[in-house]
């Protein structure tokens, strides 16, 4: 039996309401690198003598993506026994309504039903599910979290920009390339994207966020900010260019402080943009995450496949393996946030994982839980 406590609209919003397209910074904007509270979860208490066989569960639900992770710990980390991913689209429309829309809310809950479904089948002991940026920016977050509760039993929480950064390096570091120097994380996703400048020198578990950035563009919200597929390759190439000003003006803050002529510079990314043009590096006839978690790819490979990928129309996007018709909408403006990072960041090579926030979700509910080996 599930115990939870009813979200509340006070409490479901810790980085508060949306105000407008600003970058939100971390400690090098003079604010303090202040702890983070220990997350709301759902706890489910199993039959008697069961703990060594406790599964944990973690949703996240995005501007774009709705994705539940269930796995259970095992000596080196965990085991996945569950998985799932739908494209929802919480997120669309809401630059122009500040409201997520009825439809979208439909979406969602049909997906998150889903993952409720999964939840109850397998016996899940602890679970969080985290909610982003399209729930913090809408005006209605609060009411559609309340109505996820009542019609699934998924008791959401809202979480801030702060938080979305430090789950996604908690979970996804491991993939780092070896090395002294300092490293970019980041995570590209519906509503923002998340800029994460990390020390890993003399560390053995999770390495030390020195700065961050939230800039408000991500794959769903800068689409909707800028009309691209014209017909005129010319007029789209204006268009990316636009995308690109856009938001290398909201990284600009962390770009300022971040570490000039350092050595040994490192870059990590974890989304569906990097994920997606890996495999085209690749040339992948369908996605396998087996290929591509942990990939080690030259930036210039993918700055030469976001070039491409921009001077296309939409048509011949939609036929190219691993992006089809579900992304071909929405991957020029991922390639835009990409190549803006790469310009901030000139690494030579971009780690690229298929894992993140649900992964830190995991591991934060096992070391919680005493599970961690």
């Amino acid at each position: 039996m599930v115990q939870q406590s009813r979200p509340s609209p006070q409490s479901s919003g810790p980085a508060g309401r949306y105000a407008g397209k600003r970058a939100r910074s971390g400690p090098g904007d003079g604010s303090k690198a202040a702890a983070i509270p220990p997350p709301p979860v759902q706890r489910v208490f199993p039959p008697h003598g069961a703990r060594d066989r406790r599964s944990y569960a973690a949703i996240d639900l995005g501007t774009n993506n709705c994705r539940l992770l269930i796995a259970k710990p095992s000596a080196d980390g965990f085991i996945v026994v569950d998985a799932f991913s739908r494209i929802v689209r919480l997120g669309e429309g809401l630059a122009a309504t500040g409201r997520i829309s009825d439809a979208a809310i439909d979406r969602a809950i049909s997906a998150l039903s889903v993952c409720a479904d999964k939840l109850r089948r397998r016996h899940v002991t602890l679970a969080r599910s985290v909610a982003t940026e399209a729930c913090r920016r809408a005006s209605n977050g609060a009411e559609f979290i309340q109505r996820v509760y009542q019609e699934t039993g998924i008791a959401l929480d809202i979480i801030s920009a702060q938080e979305e950064a430090r789950l996604a390096v908690l979970g996804c570091h491991a993939l780092l390339e070896p090395g002294d120097g300092p490293a970019l994380i980041f995570d590209i996703g519906g509503g923002s994207t998340e800029l994460v400048l990390v020390d890993s020198h003399g560390t053995t578990g999770a390495p030390r966020i020195v700065d961050w950035v939230s800039a408000p563009w991500g794959v769903v919200s800068l689409t909707e900010s800028e009309a691209f597929d014209h017909g005129d390759a010319a007029d789209r190439l204006a268009a990316y260019e636009r995308m690109r000003a856009r938001v290398t003006e909201a990284f600009s803050p962390l770009a300022r402080r971040l570490p000039k002529d350092a050595q040994d510079i490192r870059l990590l990314g974890t989304s569906g943009t990097v994920t997606t043009l890996a495999s085209l590096h690749l040339g992948l006839p369908r996605y396998d995450r087996q290929a591509i978690d942990g990939l080690i790819v030259p930036c210039e490979s993918m700055r030469a496949i976001s070039n491409r990928l921009s001077g296309m129309g939409l048509a011949e996007r939609q036929k190219l393996p691993c992006i089809g018709t579900e992304r071909a909408d929405l991957v020029v403006a991922g390639c835009a946030i990409l190549e803006s990072i790469l310009d901030i960041w000139p690494a030579e090579r971009l780690g690229v994982a298929d894992r993140g926030i649900r992964e830190g979700i995991l591991r934060g509910l096992m070391d919680r839980d005493g599970r961690v080996m």
